[in-house]
C-alpha cells in the first residue's frame, strides 16, 4: 500500500519560492491502477518522483508497506526502489552501449538473482522480443524500446509500477499496445500501478483516478475506487479538509 500524508514539493525559482505540489493525502491499495492526469506543470511526475524515492518531498510523509521513505537515505531507498518499485519512463532511458538483453539483466545481476541470466530471457519473450535480445536501443524502434523498459522494469518482480508518460513518445496504434501490455501485466501479477498521462481513454481503463491542476487535485474529476468490502468510498482515502481541498468521489 502508498500512503501519502500532507505529501509537497516547493523549490525556488527566481528567487522565490515556487509550490509544485500543495500537501497532498493520498492512498493507493495493494494491486490498485491509479491514473494521474493534468495537464503540463500540474505537479504529475513530480507526485510520481516523489513516491517512487526518486526525489524528496518538502513536507508531508510517504508510506510504502507502512515504511516512510522520507526518512530513508539514498542507500535504502536504492534498496527499496530495486526489491518493491519498477519505473517506466517516457524516454525509456535504455543505457545505449548495452544490448535489450543486457539491459533488462543489469538490474538483477545487480540484486545477486541466480536466475538472472534465465528470467531476462523469459521477460524477453514475454514482451515479445525473443528475437530481438541482441540488438541495441538504436536498433530498435520506440515500442521495442519501450518494450525493453518495462521488461526491465519488471525484472526483480516489483509489487508496484510507476510509469511516466510511457506512451507519450510513441504514435497511438504502439501506444495502445504499449498500454494493453502494461495492463497485462498489472492483472497476471496483482501489481499496483500509477500511471502519469495527458490521454483521458488511457486513464478511463483505471480504477481510479487523480486529476492535478496547478499542483492541487481538481474537485469533481478525481476519482477513488468503492471499498470492495462495504461498498463505500474508503475513509483513509477522504481528504483532509485542511491540506486537500479536493473531494474524491467514487469511479462510476
Amino acid at each position: 500500500m502508498i500512503q501519502l500524508r500532507g505529501v509537497s514539493k516547493t523549490v525556488m525559482s527566481g528567487g522565490r519560492p515556487l509550490t509544485i505540489l500543495h500537501p497532498l493525502d493520498l492512498t493507493v491499495r495493494s494491486g490498485q491502477f491509479l491514473a494521474v492526469l493534468g495537464p503540463s506543470g500540474s505537479g504529475k511526475s513530480t507526485l510520481l518522483g516523489l513516491v517512487a524515492g526518486l526525489d524528496a518531498p518538502t513536507g508531508g510523509e510517504i508510506l510504502i508497506d507502512g515504511v516512510d521513505i522520507t526518512k530513508m537515505g539514498e542507500d535504502a531507498l536504492a534498496k527499496l526502489r530495486g526489491e518493491k518499485i519498477g519505473f517506466v519512463f517516457q524516454f525509456f532511458h535504455l543505457v545505449p552501449s548495452l544490448t535489450a538483453f543486457e539491459n533488462i539483466l543489469i538490474p538483477m545481476e545487480i540484486a545477486g538473482r541466480r536466475d538472472a541470466t534465465a528470467r531476462a530471457r523469459q521477460l524477453l519473450g514475454e514482451v515479445g522480443l525473443s528475437d530481438r535480445g541482441h540488438h541495441y536501443p538504436s536498433q530498435l524502434s520506440g515500442g521495442e524500446q519501450q518494450r525493453v523498459a518495462i521488461a526491465r522494469a519488471l525484472s526483480n518482480d516489483p509489487p508496484i509500477i510507476m510509469a511516466d508518460e510511457p506512451t507519450g513518445n510513441l504514435d497511438s496504434t504502439t501506444g495502445k499496445l504499449i498500454m494493453q501490455l502494461l495492463i497485462d501485466v498489472r492483472r497476471e501479477r496483482q501489481t499496483t500501478l500509477m500511471l502519469v498521462t495527458h490521454d483521458a481513454d488511457l486513464a478511463a481503463l483505471a480504477d481510479s483516478r487523480l486529476v492535478l491542476r496547478d499542483g492541487r487535485p481538481v474537485e469533481g474529476e478525481s476519482r477513488i475506487p468503492l471499498d470492495s468490502a462495504r461498498g463505500e468510498p474508503n475513509p483513509e482515502s477522504r481528504p483532509d479538509a485542511a491540506s486537500r481541498p479536493a473531494r474524491l468521489e467514487p469511479t462510476r
